[in-house]
């Protein structure tokens, strides 16, 4: 990755009056990008995502130049810093068991490994589990994915309403047909993984520039440049669009079709009316997902036909119309409970099928490469998709973990391909 670009006369010039990107008024802390306009890889997106492609590309390719456009270094808009930091095995698609394995173990040893000028990377990992439960109409359903997951090395529990009981005092088990328990699986401190990400990404190299990208400059075989919000073009041998919530907008910008929407999702913190044990983070086939959090309890109940935009709005009766009922009904002891805090944030939901896109941009121009559409699963596999994007950019091929079905030829064939398990 050392040639460069030179911009023709006859570029492609490609623009979206109608993009939302959020401005920002821009301190004089980071990188002007009239510094440098050329760069091996600019990432789009300086979020954990981002910036843990940034680092991985420098760890893969110490000589690269790296950039990483990021319009707010305060992030707060960021999906990350507003969601819950949970990791898990528990899925059905092998490529997202094996790109939770792997984050899960980065992210036990992320404090050493990230630590930057002899500064620690904390993340307050907590081994808390992950239990999911079903009704007994789903139980073969959940047997499956625990054989699934077994079968990829992870420890599962299955357990019956009895053994549920047992375990969880507090829990209403009459109407479950069994649980599946992930005791290595945890949460981390989404806040500590960006900035842990970050800080290593630059001490390696990595440039940040507090800016967003407006237009795109392409020919008919590869993206030649993009044209930045304050002014002037930036050019790079390969593009990543890791934008999140905004991935779909930034893709349209390329004239790229990306199904990729914001959703906005709220995080509550609560207290029971009385005592609880400590509880592991619990999901449910309706979307109640909650975990312990210091005193008390974090988490909501996602609603998948919520409106898709770009809305920090915070309803704050969410809580007693749709959660409280939930989490009342399963345990008891939150018959009382008292909602201290609810604050909102956006999945970036892959409308196709949920799963993200990884990959190059096969059928288009394909410089242009996407880690995107994580539809809440963003953080947790952050590590083993940064890891992937920055093989298939400097290596040309995938090394560790095969991502290619979660590639966009998917979605250019328009043939899904999803999680059977719960999301």
């Amino acid at each position: 990755m050392t040639r460069k670009l030179t911009i023709g006369s006859n570029d492609g010039y490609i623009v979206n009056q109608r993009f939302h990107y959020p401005i920002f008024n821009f301190p004089t802390c980071m990188t002007s990008p009239l510094e440098n306009t050329r760069y091996d890889v600019a990432v789009m997106g300086g979020g954990i995502v981002g910036s843990a492609i940034a680092y991985f590309l420098l760890k893969a390719s110490p000589g690269l130049s790296v950039c990483v456009l990021e319009p707010d270094p305060t992030y707060e808009f960021a999906s990350a810093l507003r969601a819950s930091g949970g990791c898990r095995v528990q899925f059905t698609c092998p490529e997202n068991i094996e790109m939770s394995k792997f984050s899960i173990d980065f992210i036990k040893q992320f404090e050493a490994t990230m630590a930057s000028h002899g500064r620690p990377a904390p993340v307050d990992w907590v081994e808390g589990g992950y239990l999911f439960i079903v009704p007994a109409q789903d139980v073969a359903n959940l047997e499956r994915n625990v054989a699934i997951q077994r079968a990829h090395g992870c420890v599962v529990d299955l357990l019956t309403p009895a053994e549920l009981k047992q375990r969880f005092p507090s829990m209403r088990v009459d109407d479950l047909g069994a649980g599946a328990l992930t005791p290595r699986d945890g949460w981390c401190d989404p806040n500590g993984l960006l900035w842990g990400f970050r800080r290593k990404a630059v001490e390696l190299g990595a440039e940040y520039i507090q800016d967003r990208v407006v237009a795109a400059r392409t020919d008919s075989v590869k993206v030649r440049s993009v044209v930045l919000g304050g002014g002037g073009d930036l050019s790079a041998e390969a593009f990543v669009n890791a934008c999140g919530a905004w991935s779909g907008q930034v893709a349209a910008l390329f004239g790229m079709p990306l199904p990729v929407s914001p959703m906005r999702r709220y995080e509550h913190y609560f207290t029971p009316g009385s005592p609880v044990e400590r509880l592991p983070y619990v999901k449910d086939v309706a979307r109640l997902a909650f975990r312990s959090e210091g005193q008390g309890f974090s988490g909501g109940l996602v609603d998948g036909d919520a409106s898709r935009g770009f809305n920090f709005d915070v309803d704050h009766d969410y809580f007693e119309r749709m959660v409280w009922p939930a989490v009342a009904h399963r345990f008891p002891a939150f018959e009382a409970a008292r909602c201290h805090r609810t604050w909102s944030g956006l999945y970036e939901v892959n409308e196709l099928d949920g799963n993200p896109v990884i990959g190059a941009w096969s059928g288009g121009r394909p410089n242009l490469y996407t880690v995107a559409g994580f539809s809440g699963h963003g953080m947790m596999h952050a590590p083993a998709a940064a890891r992937g994007i920055a093989e298939l950019i400097v290596r040309g091929r995938y090394q560790s973990l095969d991502l290619s079905r979660l590639g966009y030829d998917r979605v250019r064939r328009a043939e899904p391909y999803a999680e059977a398990g719960i999301l």
